[in-house]
């Protein structure tokens, strides 16, 4: 080859060779009109591909560059191995021979990925069954692999692809891997560091060197994209700390020559600290100047800080987006004075057009209905666009929990500069719910859950639901509807069929039970965004079920009352909830307050409730969190309270370290009989859990706990008030959130049960 080609390199080399063979694979045919074209050789190819393909038709003049070009066409299908051309009289006889296609592809020694998930990276690769196998295609696949296994840290993963022929030119493909052991970050360090130590810029990292639950968050495993992120953590921990000229010089990640170890070195210059000496605003703030004054939150005379620089540039762009302006552009200008280490900003801002929204386009709801997702959206079409309002709709779609994604791009409309379309990009998830599960707690010992739940019926928006819950103490059936939309002003409608079987914690022994069945329906008025009122009216009946070691004052009020007992309970509630998230909250507050109210049939009662909850983020890591609880009930019309709505306090949902549902009144047999009175106070130091990195879903706390029940006849009194403290595990399972509490009481009296350990899954705040 050397010799044919002295002046070219290998590259150039291997082309001319290549065009030698397609000449050669036409070569000495003479010139002749071509009165029919023949393929032979074809097994799974349609004819129809070759003809398309072909540069040559019949009636065409064959030429030697014209066979060429025709080889060359058919090679760069992909689909042979071979390809000759043939001439018998004024036939062109095309001769191919196809190249075997993936019959199968199998993965053997595969521990770290699910099979399907590197069935999908091949699919991507084209290594999919049906598709024409060739040495080019089985490397990209093996790279492929061992990308895979490069992103979770498997630096010494080995891949041997086997090709197995098989019947009808087809080959089984075989990548058996050899995974080894992942690589470890050995030890991470900063160089360049001044103003903070190299713990408190290394603790700020994801990645870090490993510890006791790193076989859980693998956090030492290396990985480029959290390097990127963890370098981007660092660039903002600097920037929102005076450090503007802050800048990371460069990275080194060294591997062992086992790959079994790797070393991180961050090369950085601080620069020196600025402080803001004043902020000025320059531009056309649409002569609102003060309201946008009141969105700086920029402080002169303190360090320059990045996040509250864009804080107040995003707050700025999205006050013009609430008055129409789509296309505003906001940019904060430094002005740095070097000597005195000061900086001066100014606020930069051009509102440049406004625009309305011709049209609201929807994409991705294949089974949802439109008017399900138009009818959250609160931005409406040939209205002002207005960026508080599209925010709001997409938060509302979103929180509908129909769709994986929803994402809200805004588009401009060629030839109206004052017109904008936004399309709502929705990717649906499977509503339709079979739910099979099982718990244990120290209290309900072991209970059974089956559900089948679909929240959006035939795309409606409506949910349809049964629930089934087993427990040695509390078993439940439970049949809901909810219409989101009963009205057209977003009125909800719930109706609810139930049966409940209850007996108290503290009687273990016994096998009374209170026995209630009845149903429901209750209307949810939505007064903003935040806020909903809701009242009903049900019917319902509960039964005290007589048996062994039941309490002489269940027994003495079926005596007067009957043991069953009717009531035509009026519910009336508001809620507030304006938290991040109902699982693993970290910011925000919820308010509830409920009322029920019974004035017909046996059981005649009031009893209301408030509850407080607030979350306090104190850094990005940790959080304060508050609960309140305060309940009341009155019996009316001369009649007791019943005792079987009686309030409950202890355990889990209350005071941790008293046994579940021990607190309160007793009777002179010692038996616990609850109260019509009852207030809870908790308070929760809550931050990640050793080793988890920021990972909200896994969390331990510390928590003080007060609160205690009260009978109808007896006065609320501080001095009366059980207290503990302990440290608890929260947790959000796949079986559902768990929270796990160690309690020692600090406030207790004699005869209280104590239980310092305690958990459940299910349970809340």
């Amino acid at each position: 080859m050397k010799k044919l080609f002295p002046r070219l390199g290998v590259r150039t080399a291997l082309a001319a060779a290549s065009l030698v063979i397609v000449a050669q694979a036409a070569w000495a045919l003479q010139p002749f009109k071509v009165q029919d074209i023949r393929v032979d050789g074809l097994q799974r190819v349609e004819p129809g591909t070759i003809f398309a393909s072909l540069p040559l038709r019949v009636g065409d003049e064959y030429t030697d560059e014209k066979g060429a070009a025709a080889i060359r066409a058919l090679f760069a299908l992909g689909l042979f191995k071979d390809v000759k051309l043939e001439a018998q009289g004024n036939v062109l006889v095309v001769v191919v021979e196809e190249r075997p296609t993936v019959a199968e592809v199998e993965f053997s020694g595969i521990k770290e990925f699910d099979k399907e998930q590197l069935r999908k990276a091949m699919r991507e690769v084209g290594m999919v069954e049906g598709r024409a196998f060739d040495k080019a295609l089985a490397d990209r696949a093996e790279q492929e692999l061992k990308r895979q296994y490069i992103n979770k840290s498997l630096y010494g993963a080995e891949v041997v692809t086997t090709v197995t022929p098989v019947e009808r030119n087809r080959v089984n493909v075989t990548f058996t891997v050899n995974e080894g052991e992942p690589a470890r970050i050995k030890d991470i360090s900063v160089v360049g560091n001044h103003a903070f130590s190299e713990s408190t810029l290394t603790d700020l990292f994801d990645l870090d060197t490993g510890g006791w639950l790193s076989w859980y968050t693998k956090s030492d495993r290396y990985s480029r994209a959290k390097l990127n992120a963890d370098l981007e953590t660092l660039r903002s921990y600097y920037l929102a700390r005076g450090y503007m000229e802050f800048r990371i010089d460069s990275t080194q990640v060294a591997m062992s020559p086992d790959k079994q170890s790797i070393s991180i070195i961050v090369n950085i210059t601080e620069g020196p600290r600025y402080v803001v000496s004043g902020v000025t605003l320059a531009g056309n703030y649409l002569e609102r100047e003060d309201e946008f004054k009141t969105l700086v939150t920029i402080k002169p005379g303190e360090p320059y800080n990045a996040d509250q620089v864009a804080d107040t540039t995003k707050a700025f762009t999205d006050h013009f987006g609430s008055f129409g302006f789509a296309f505003a552009r906001v940019e904060a200008v430094p002005e740095i004075d070097r000597e005195n280490n000061r900086v001066q900003l100014e606020l930069r801002a051009d509102p440049a057009r406004r625009a309305y929204v011709r049209r609201i386009n929807l994409e991705g709801n294949n089974r949802t209905r439109d008017e399900v997702i138009r009818r959250e959206f609160r931005q409406y079409e040939a209205s002002w666009y207005n960026g508080d309002k599209i925010k709001l709709s997409r938060d509302r779609v979103d929180r509908l929990g129909y769709f994986t994604e929803v994402t809200v791009e805004t588009q401009e409309v060629p030839g109206a500069p004052d017109q904008v379309d936004l399309l709502v990009h929705v990717t649906e998830k499977p509503t339709g719910m079979i739910q099979l599960g099982a718990g244990y707690s120290t209290a309900e010992k072991l209970s059974l859950t089956f559900g089948i739940k679909q929240d959006n019926v035939f795309g409606s928006g409506n949910t349809l639901g049964i629930d089934v819950n087993t427990g040695k103490y509390n078993r439940t059936l439970v049949v809901s509807t909810t219409d989101p939309y009963f009205t057209r002003d977003g009125v909800s409608r719930t109706l609810d069929f139930y049966y409940r079987t209850q007996r108290p914690y503290q009687y273990q022994g016994g096998d009374y039970s209170l026995v209630t069945e009845g149903g429901s329906v209750k209307f949810g008025v939505p007064f903003s965004e935040v806020d909903t009122v809701y009242f009903g009216i049900g019917l319902e009946r509960t039964r005290i079920k007589a048996g062994t070691n039941i309490p002489a004052a269940y027994l003495a009020y079926a005596d007067r009352y009957g043991s069953s007992s009717f009531s035509v309970p009026l519910t009336l509630g508001w809620s507030r909830d304006d938290r991040d998230s109902a699982l693993a909250p970290n910011s925000g507050r919820l308010q509830r307050v409920t009322a029920e109210l019974s004035l017909a049939g046996d059981a005649r009662y009031a009893r209301a409730g408030y509850q407080y909850q607030q979350y306090i983020p104190l850094t990005k890591r940790y959080t304060l969190a508050f609960n309140g609880e305060i309940d009341y009930g009155k019996g009316l019309g001369g009649r007791p309270f019943p005792v079987f709505k009686n309030y409950f306090s202890g355990g889990l949902g209350s005071v941790r370290g008293f046994d579940q549902g021990t607190l309160g009144p007793r009777d002179v047999t010692g038996a616990i009989l609850g109260g019509t009175k009852k207030i809870t106070f908790n308070t929760e130091f809550m931050a990640p859990f050793p080793g988890a990195g920021n990972d909200r879903t896994l969390r331990w706390f510390t928590f003080l706990d007060v609160g205690n029940v009260y009978g109808d006849n007896e006065p609320w009194s501080l001095r009366d008030l059980r207290a503990s403290v302990g440290v608890g595990l929260s947790w959000i399972s796949p079986l559902g959130p768990l929270r796990l509490a160690w309690g020692q009481p600090i406030r207790k009296f004699p005869g209280d049960k104590i239980q310092r350990l305690q958990f459940q899954i299910g349970t809340s705040f």
